[in-house]
């Protein structure tokens, strides 16, 4: 999906990642990522959100919640959008600020006295049990938190991320969230907000942000002021005006860190740069001349093309695999000539991840944009050094 992009604009990448496997220093099953581009992307992101008016949380799960990057990211975007608690916790150890927590996974009412303690900005909340539990530990912390009301999707809605509060519950919600003396309803969020359009790329708003415009609208009728939206999904440099435009306070990039959203496979010239690569390779061949590299880092909705070989600068199309079953191996379609594929040799492939989803060792490298890379770590996908 990406090996385009990250070939024409940031080539250095691909051959650090491949003279780092061919090393020995990474393995098989290796994203090699770029710190320099990633906190060039973050600082491009925060100007742009500072001449807009918007506020940013970062989101890191989809590059293995690393904490190198999250400190190159934290020096230009402070505050964080944490997707579980496992990951705020993470996030947290690293040095950043808690922005937004509860959203997308609901933090656990044992785990709520530790994170309230850092005073996030704000909690999201699914339901009205939820909301008495963050209030309940609060109390017991002598503090208000401000919580975000989270809206049940009423356009795309992901499987597995299913939850919030109705829109014709949000007026009974409220009107008991409001006698809960531990919060203060300080906003809104709903998610997808913004999605890419399959064939252009181009972020466009969902049904979901036009529902949180109109909650927004509710809670303020009833006198709660200086209301937040976050309108996560696709915050890039292409969609913060979009952002700006339909009065959305936060925006949470995440791909756009990295160069990744969908627009970026199309348009190659988007402001953010393609930051990693995928590394794999050859551990054997089929019968019929197949070639199969070694797995772990794939993802269901990667949209993966074509996998590099470098020795013979072959690219060869990746054979579709049912997420039903274990990426021990991925499949490459059959090379023209048999010698142009050996076990051993090295496959560079780019496509969109969820890192923290899969086994995958993470290489950070630092150094490229002054000509002197190298690497600086090797991590698991949840962030531990290797």
């Amino acid at each position: 999906m990406f090996l385009d992009a990250v070939l024409t604009r940031n080539p250095e990448l691909v051959d650090v990642a491949v003279s780092l496997h061919r090393s020995g220093a990474v393995p098989p099953d290796t994203y090699v990522i770029d710190a320099d581009a990633v906190e060039a992307n973050a600082a491009l992101l925060a100007g742009e959100a500072e001449r807009l008016g918007l506020s940013l949380w970062f989101v890191v799960k989809q590059i293995g919640r690393n904490p190198a990057l999250i400190r190159a990211i934290a020096r230009h975007i402070p505050r964080f959008a944490a997707i579980d608690p496992y990951e705020a916790r993470l996030l947290h150890d690293a040095g950043a600020r808690a922005g937004n927590l509860g959203h997308l996974v609901q933090i656990p009412p044992r785990q709520l006295p530790e994170m309230l303690a850092w005073r996030p900005e704000t909690v999201t909340v699914f339901d009205l049990a939820n909301a008495r539990a963050v209030s309940d530990a609060a109390r017991r912390l002598g503090v208000v938190q401000d919580v975000l009301v989270r809206l049940e999707g009423t356009d795309k809605v992901y499987p597995g991320q299913e939850g919030g509060v109705p829109f014709a519950g949000l007026d009974d919600f409220a009107a008991a969230a409001e006698t809960l003396p531990g919060i203060r309803i300080a906003g809104v969020t709903a998610f997808p907000c913004v999605l890419c359009d399959p064939s252009t790329g181009a972020p466009a708003p969902t049904r979901n942000f036009q529902l949180a415009i109109k909650a927004r609208e509710l809670l303020a009728a009833r006198g709660h002021e200086g209301l937040k939206l976050s309108a996560p999904s696709a915050t890039s440099m292409a969609s913060l005006p979009l952002l700006a435009e339909l009065g959305a306070t936060h925006g949470e990039p995440g791909h756009a860190l990295t160069g990744t959203t969908p627009l970026h496979a199309v348009d190659h010239q988007q402001p953010e740069h393609p930051a990693y690569v995928y590394v794999s390779e050859v551990a054997h061949t089929l019968a019929d001349g197949r070639p199969a590299i070694h797995g772990g880092g794939f993802y269901p909705r990667a949209h993966i093309r074509d996998a590099l070989l470098p020795r013979t600068g072959v690219r060869l199309p990746v054979e579709d695999a049912s997420p039903e079953n274990i990426d021990y191996y991925r499949l490459l379609q059959l090379p023209a000539h048999a010698a142009d594929v050996q076990v051993g040799d090295t496959a560079v492939l780019a496509f969109r991840t969820q890192i923290f989803v899969t086994r995958s060792t993470v290489a950070v490298v630092a150094g490229l944009s002054t000509g002197e890379p190298r690497l600086t770590g090797l991590y698991d996908a949840q962030g531990r050094a290797r």
